[in-house]
């Protein structure tokens, strides 16, 4: 890798700073390299190299003239016509792993790898990339014009110029022949349309999700299998379609992550439709905890009333005893100890009772004692010293405070109670 070739920024499409050889690129759909390290032995060496062009775009070509490549390198590749600039993001055996993967067949004729992006190259592929913005309006503006029921989601120019991708979105087939004449006309290149889907198009603009991390369409994700609701369901999850969809209106390609542990741990569960008979009650399913391998039953089939909480196994137990005709005294084994969760309303109307806060609080009568009169006993004692309501308000209005007089001398001779 020659030290002071700039290398191609995956997520725009531009160059970007030179990186250390070996180190993997920062984009999309990145794949990290992990037989780089093993020895190269007969039947390790591979002349096929993964090239990536904008955004999550990729495509496999042989490095027939044996040139030397490292991840990162810009190379032109054959084009039909002319040819494309690209960065290398794979070489060596994985890279027929991948093609694996992206659906390849071995015998597939790949195209040839020109030579390493030279200057030249590299600033009529710069050229090329400025106008991708304004031709994506202008077409946008170009269909609306033609009547078409289509969106323009993204436009991809060639490296040499003379070819351009438009990516569209439609949800009818839709007849743009007449666009392709018109759109040839006006940016003199050649038109290639492709039709691509919600997701795909939200793997190419990307994006933060609502965990907080890239796109998994814009990151790793390659195939998109279909999502159902049936996936929350397993998961109990709300069906709010607010929470289940993402950026692409679609369902969430995460929900599909982790719902086939769900399936195998909900095996391990009795069934939602078992009842289970006791001496002295049925109870019906109420809930369960997958991962704890718990239920709780219900008296009632709708409500909740009674609530028992018990393992999985107990609950075979007590299934297996009322096949045989057998009614336990509780659901609970003889060892356990009934658990009862306190709930702060046990009644559900009492919830919206507007005087559920008032609570009777007692009311101290805190006395203040006042200073006591000259010969007299302290006010404040009242069996000693009957008070008349009379009597208080004839006193000055210091002495009812139980405070001291701030007053100057000469305004208390004026203040004094009259006799």
């Amino acid at each position: 890798m020659e030290p002071n070739k700039p290398e191609m920024n995956q997520a725009e499409g531009n160059p970007a700073p030179h990186r250390e050889s070996g180190e993997p690129p920062r984009g999309k759909l990145d794949c990290y390299d992990w037989l780089s390290a093993t020895p190269k032995g007969d039947g390790q060496d591979c002349d096929i190299v993964e090239v990536q062009f904008k955004n999550t775009r990729k495509g496999y070509f042989r490095n027939s003239l044996h040139i030397e490549l490292g991840i990162g390198d810009l190379v032109a590749v054959e084009a039909a016509p002319g040819h494309d600039i690209g960065s290398v993001t794979l070489t060596g055996p994985l890279v027929r792993r991948q093609m694996r993967k992206a659906g390849v067949k071995p015998d597939t004729e790949l195209r040839r790898i020109l030579r390493k992006a030279r200057q030249s190259d590299i600033d009529r592929y710069k050229e090329a990339k400025a106008k991708e913005n304004d031709t994506m309006i202008r077409a946008r503006k170009i269909a609306e014009d033609l009547n078409l029921k289509m969106k323009i989601g993204d436009v991809e120019y060639q490296g040499d110029g003379y070819k351009a991708i438009f990516y569209y979105i439609a949800d009818e087939r839709v007849d743009f022949r007449q666009l392709i004449k018109v759109l040839a006309d006006t940016f003199k290149v050649r038109i290639e349309m492709k039709q691509i889907g919600a997701r795909q198009e939200a793997g190419r603009i990307g994006g933060i999700g609502p965990c907080g991390r890239p796109l998994c369409c814009a990151t790793w994700l390659t195939s998109f299998v279909s999502v159902g609701t049936a996936a929350a369901r397993f998961q109990d999850i709300s069906l709010n379609p607010q929470k289940l969809a993402g950026q692409c209106a679609k369902l969430k390609c995460c929900l599909n992550y982790e719902v086939d542990a769900y399936v195998e741990a909900v095996k391990k569960l009795p069934p939602k439709d078992a009842r289970l008979e006791t001496a002295d009650n049925t109870y019906y399913h109420f809930k369960h905890d997958v991962f704890k391998g718990m239920v709780t039953y219900s008296t009632d089939k709708w409500i909740p009333a009674n609530l028992v909480t018990i393992d999985a196994r107990r609950a075979f137990e007590v299934m297996a005893m009322n096949k045989e005709g057998q009614k336990p005294a509780s659901l609970l084994r003889d060892d356990e100890q009934p658990r009862q969760e306190k709930s702060p309303y046990a009644d559900l109307l009492d919830q919206d009772n507007i005087s559920r806060f008032d609570n009777a609080k007692k009311k101290r009568n805190r006395k203040k004692k006042r200073p006591a009169k000259e010969g007299g006993t302290p006010q404040g004692d009242a069996s000693q010293q009957p008070s008349t309501e009379g009597q208080e308000k004839n006193q000055p209005r210091q002495q009812r405070r139980g405070g001291r007089d701030r007053r100057r001398p000469s305004d208390k001779s004026n203040n004094q109670p009259k006799q």
